[in-house]
């Protein structure tokens, strides 16, 4: 069940993102817009503690939306723990140019949003929003993370801020189809996280976000 509180907003921009849509298994196709989840992602890094999660209300587009295609070398291979300590005793070493591959990739450029969340309270502890929300508002004027928050994929790099109260979204409705909303975890926090979809629209540059079946309860 999601809590009547005041909702937090936190500003965040970067040159390039990347929400990767799950369908597209080699290349990378960002979303037009971030997914609930790189927007809890982003505010996890700034601020996280367990007695609580992020509960991705609306988010804002504030800048128009533009794709730019680059194509990268990526490794096809990760590199194996055994592999490393073989060679630390016998000498070796890891020949990128064997498993080097050139990929693809449609990402967002020059992008800037202001995310709305609400803390929600995990069962069975004494933690109060209240100081929650004024920690979070207070690492974000202060600038301050627990690691660097990007957009979507950890090469892209965002900045944050505050909201100035200038802010606006852009001035464009569209249907944005089929998209992930999150991955549903289960209460014990085992097991594989459930995916869920909705049928996105950005309404006058916003897109909102329904709950997730778990949260309705």
């Amino acid at each position: 069940m999601r809590e009547d509180f005041p909702p937090l907003a936190v500003k965040v921009w970067g040159p390039w993102a990347c929400f990767t849509r799950p369908e597209m298994k080699v290349e990378r196709v960002s979303y037009p817009v971030p997914t609930a989840s790189a927007a809890r992602g982003i505010l996890e890094a700034i601020f996280w503690k367990p007695q609580f999660t992020w509960d991705v209300r609306e988010i804002w587009v504030l800048r128009p939306i533009r794709y730019a295609s680059v194509v990268r070398n990526e490794g096809k291979r990760k590199i194996n723990f055994q592999e490393v300590k073989h060679w630390a005793k016998q000498g070796g070493e890891y020949d990128i140019t064997k498993y080097r591959t050139q990929r693809h990739s449609l990402i967002l450029r020059d992008v800037a949003y202001v995310i709305y969340a609400q803390v929600r309270i995990r069962p069975g502890n004494g933690a109060h929003p209240a100081k929650l929300r004024d920690q979070f508002r207070r690492r974000v004027a202060r600038g301050q993370c627990f690691t660097r928050p990007y957009l979507g994929c950890r090469e892209f790099s965002a900045y944050f801020a505050a909201p100035d109260g200038g802010d606006r979204p852009i001035d464009l409705t569209c249907d944005l189809g089929r998209m992930l909303l999150d991955l549903d975890y289960p209460a014990n926090d085992e097991g594989r996280g459930e995916p869920h979809f909705f049928h996105a629209r950005l309404d006058r540059g916003a897109m909102r976000f329904p709950p997730l079946p778990s949260q309705e309860m």
